[in-house]
């Protein structure tokens, strides 16, 4: 007995959602991603050329990856398929590959378009690669993670990464000027309510448009609403800055600033902003990691440790529980004593490398593997340290042509005042051992 509600299409008077109505139908009708559709765009090049390989559309939701994949196969006359990862399993993806043959062999490609495509797992990914291989399909991928970490590196080598950005507010505001003219008026907001449901949209297109809907759908005769209203309409409030602009970076800035000025009061409040203003809290997390080898170094070796323990927590505990992790190391690295002198050897360390060059290291420290190195003079002259008095042999470990560097150099605080003790007993061990002459 066929099901009273189910319907192989979709009723005439049943209206689509407004972001679907509104879909580009070409690719310069694409907001936001000029870097890719424009007229000097990736994509519109690669459709010039005629040549379109396999790739991956990587990007937060809403910026138009699913729009693209559809108007590409549309622009090559491929036929498209969309499978999700989240819904797909293997027996999904043979019927695919299946249907993907059975067009090539009467001369038809196919478009593979998988959403989510980091959600299907190592096994999964290696099965697109022989399909790939032999031109079966050209597989466009969808993911909002880093592909680097999250797909098969075998995948990656063959498939293009196309970064798509989250939308500015410009952009955004010409898809509201497309929607206030596809439905023949204006959107009952004025000029700040209009303003904030840019920031409540944070990048996406498609959650600016379901917005607008919201806004139209609770706007009375001539009811024109503000910020407020339209907050508490939507149940939704705007954030407190722009993740990808001057606020972000502001609000990180005084962070860091605030640790490394050992003020924990301060940090804690900019952390606490940044929580409320909807920050990803692994973005913190790693710039508390930065803090810690950056300000403390080993001032505080232990810094590290809790600054990775508290990214670690927060993976276990998820949110609200796993951002008091970060609160307690955030106040552990503004009360931890500081040092930037790993820092500076590091670039200093950094620099010297790129302007000496490839320099051999001295031949007393290389190994000898064979015969003709051994009488070339590797390892001659070696000593072992382990068998020197006090394991120091202070013997020199730089290319003879660039003569010691010193790169580290640390202040006499935290755990570092013992390093300095160390260095200094060394350098002195140095000294009476090359005869005064270092």
């Amino acid at each position: 007995m066929a099901d009273l509600f189910e319907s192989k299409e979709p009723a005439a008077d049943v209206a689509k959602p407004l972001a679907d109505r509104l879909r580009p139908t070409h690719l310069d009708e694409v907001v936001g991603q000029e870097h890719l559709t424009g007229e000097e765009g990736a994509l519109t090049r690669m459709i010039r050329s005629g040549s379109l390989g396999s790739l991956i559309f990587w990007g937060p939701p809403g910026t138009g990856k699913t729009t693209v994949a559809r108007l590409l196969a549309g622009e090559t006359s491929m036929a498209f398929e969309q499978i999700s990862a989240i819904f797909s399993g293997v027996a999904d993806l043979k019927k695919v590959f299946e249907g993907a043959r059975l067009r090539r062999s009467q001369g038809r490609q196919t478009l593979l378009f998988v959403d989510e495509i980091h959600r299907f797992n190592r096994a999964q990914q290696d099965s697109f690669l022989p399909v790939m291989e032999d031109g079966t399909v050209i597989l466009v991928g969808a993911t909002t993670e880093n592909p680097s970490f999250e797909l098969n590196a075998a995948l990656l080598s063959r498939a293009r990464v196309l970064v798509f950005h989250p939308l500015e507010s410009d952009s955004l505001a010409r898809l509201l000027e497309r929607a206030e003219a596809a439905e023949g008026r204006p959107l009952p907001l004025d000029e700040e309510a209009r303003a904030v449901l840019l920031r409540m949209a944070d990048g996406d297109g498609r959650a600016a448009l379901s917005l607008a809907e919201e806004a139209w759908r609770a706007a009375r005769d001539g009811e024109v609403f503000d910020a407020d209203a339209l907050q508490k309409i939507v149940q939704r409030r705007a954030p407190v800055y722009d993740k990808s602009q001057d606020g972000h970076y502001n609000l990180i800035s005084a962070l860091h600033k605030s640790v490394r000025g050992s003020d924990p009061d301060a940090a804690l409040y900019y952390l606490c902003r940044m929580f409320d203003a909807g920050e990803d809290p692994l973005y913190i997390g790693r710039r508390l990691v930065r803090m810690a080898v950056e300000d403390i170094g080993l001032a505080d070796p232990q810094a590290l440790v809790i600054a990775n323990a508290a990214k670690d927590a927060y993976d276990y505990l998820g949110s609200p529980e796993g951002e008091l992790a970060f609160a307690q190391a955030c106040i552990y690295l503004a009360t931890a004593p500081k040092s930037n002198a790993a820092y500076s050897a590091f670039k200093s360390a950094m620099a010297a490398a790129k302007e000496h060059g490839s320099l051999l290291p001295p031949k007393h420290i290389l190994n000898a593997p064979t015969r003709l190195m051994k009488e070339t003079g590797y390892g001659e002259g070696y000593q072992y340290d382990h068998d020197a008095p006090e394991a120091f042999s202070g013997q020199d470990y730089f290319p003879d042509v660039m003569g010691r560097k010193t790169f580290y150099d640390p202040p006499e605080r935290g755990f570092e005042r013992e390093i300095r003790k160390r260095l200094d007993y060394w350098s002195k061990l140095r000294r009476e051992r090359a005869g005064g002459n270092t």
